[in-house]
């Protein structure tokens, strides 16, 4: 018997493919080979097509099947008992009553609706808003639904639903429209007090309640595969999706981070640290966001806090495009680690993807400094941005200690960023507390979700618990990086002041 884990991405689609007796990954997959890009039609604007997520996802899964026969010639696709979905964040994309895409997805990192946001804070009130859905509705997907409300009121009026992008892809499987009360959490569509959509906010906003799907556990059942899709791509008819989360939720479920204290970090397109907690706590600033973990009940409370910079692995990314000399990233990790901690004097800072909620939705770009034409290479370059990246976690985690989070160990999947030694000891020795890596994929986590959600599972953790960790690192510089941390920050401080 096996699980189907899918991940929407913003640079790929992934599909894994496990084994539910032994929780082993058979095979991944990701499509496309090539990043896929972000269509942005103004400065602070990010967009993608719900329909290129769900062409991807096909492909993707028609890609799996290979790949699976391959690894297991044994391999039969009616043996699939279940899926479950990982998906970006905060996106909002909007269908009518035919369930065609209305128009593209604003997805998390676009800023246009931060002004929507921040006068529903100041309107509803600022402790009404911070006790009742943990946050600001700053730049989330309420506010961005409010920005199609007022500049595009023809697609408004066209609304049959509103959805993030798993449901999206639910739908698109099985043509039924669920949501999650953490999809909704993530969108600052749920009041925690009430266990309900937000009068509030649809008051405030003028939304109508009939637009929003039937809220369902996360693990739950979310439909079942219709016929049409099931033979277009190779899969039995009616296998239940049974799992839905948000990317940074469902690495958290994938590294086994679900009690009070537990913490995991990603530093993909986006950097975020993850901390577990059991109380409806918030930061006064909505620097921190606090969201439903997919454990979450009205009975028993699991927040998920989490810090979020935008401009991490994208930073990666660009250099590797512009300034990269046509190296893959193992080739521009080999060349970082051939330079001292510090760039000899290079600062980068890596805050160009949009409003960063760190800053009070501010949009503060990225920033190189302190350049010596005559001393810094390619290589410099690639060693400054990692460093800048991993100063940039210190300085979000030094927020969420102010907020009681106070990690002893912290959980990553070895990916990313995290392939990197250079970033890897940077954040270690930058936060001063421990990483321990592990082996992991979120799809590989959705899938095990899927199980838990199919009742395959009694309990979550029984999904996880053989989980350990392929290494941990211990921060062994802490004095030299503080020191440069410190440099980096005094930095940051001149150019916010400038913004």
């Amino acid at each position: 018997m096996y699980l189907l884990g899918i991940d929407i991405g913003t640079s790929f689609i992934k599909v894994s493919l496990v084994e539910a007796s032994t929780q082993k990954c058979i095979t991944t997959v990701s499509y496309p080979d090539t990043e896929n890009a972000i269509t942005s039609h103004q400065n602070g604007w990010a967009e993608q097509s719900p329909m290129m997520w769900w062409e991807q996802v096909q492909a993707g899964i028609l890609k799996l099947h290979k790949s699976a026969k391959l690894a297991l010639p044994s391999y039969d696709s009616t043996q699939i008992a279940a899926i479950g979905i990982a998906y970006q964040m905060h996106g909002l994309v909007l269908v009518d009553k035919n369930k065609k895409v209305l128009r593209d997805s604003i997805i998390w990192c676009d800023s246009r609706a931060v002004p929507y946001g921040d006068k529903a804070f100041d309107s509803i009130g600022h402790e009404k808003c911070l006790s009742h859905l943990l946050n600001s509705p700053g730049n989330f997907t309420a506010a961005k639904l409010a920005w199609v409300k007022e500049n595009e009121p023809a697609v408004y009026a066209q609304i049959g639903k509103v959805m993030l992008p798993g449901d999206f892809i639910a739908m698109q499987l099985t043509g039924e429209i669920t949501t999650t009360s953490a999809a909704l959490s993530e969108g600052i569509f749920w009041d925690f007090k009430n266990n309900a959509i937000s009068n509030e906010v649809l008051n405030y906003f003028g939304f109508d309640a009939s637009i929003f799907p039937a809220v369902q556990e996360v693990f739950s059942h979310h439909g079942a595969l219709s016929s049409s899709v099931a033979n277009s791509l190779s899969l039995k008819a009616g296998i239940p999706i049974s799992y839905k989360a948000g990317d940074q939720p469902n690495n958290a479920l994938s590294l086994n981070v679900l009690n009070p204290g537990e913490v995991a970090a990603t530093a993909g397109t986006s950097g975020v640290i993850y901390g577990v907690g059991d109380t409806l706590s918030y930061d006064m600033q909505s620097r921190v966001n606090s969201f439903a973990h997919v454990n979450h009940t009205p009975v028993e409370n699991r927040i998920g806090m989490l810090l979020c910079i935008n401009g991490t692995g994208i930073l990666n990314s660009w250099i590797k495009k512009w300034i990269g000399n046509n190296f893959d990233y193992n080739q521009m990790n080999q060349a970082a680690a051939t330079i001292a901690p510090g760039s000899d004097g290079l600062t980068i800072l890596p805050f160009g993807n949009g409003a960063e909620r760190i800053f009070n939705n501010k949009i503060v770009g990225a920033h190189m400094l302190g350049i010596d034409l005559n001393k810094h290479t390619a290589a410099h370059i690639f060693n400054a941005a990692q460093e800048g990246i991993a100063f940039a976690f210190r300085y979000g985690l030094d927020i969420m200690r102010e907020n009681n989070l106070q990690p002893s160990v912290i959980k990553a999947g070895k990916a990313n960023l995290f392939l990197s030694p250079v970033f890897t000891n940077a954040f270690v020795n930058a936060t001063g507390v421990p990483v321990a890596l592990y082996n992991v994929e979120g799809s590989v986590g959705a899938a095990l979700g899927a199980a838990k959600g199919a009742g395959l599972y009694k309990t979550i953790s029984d999904a996880f618990a053989d989980s350990q960790p392929i290494v941990t690192i211990e921060p062994t510089q802490t004095k030299q990086y503080n020191a440069l941390y410190e440099n980096w920050k005094n930095n940051l401080q001149q150019i916010l002041q400038i913004k």
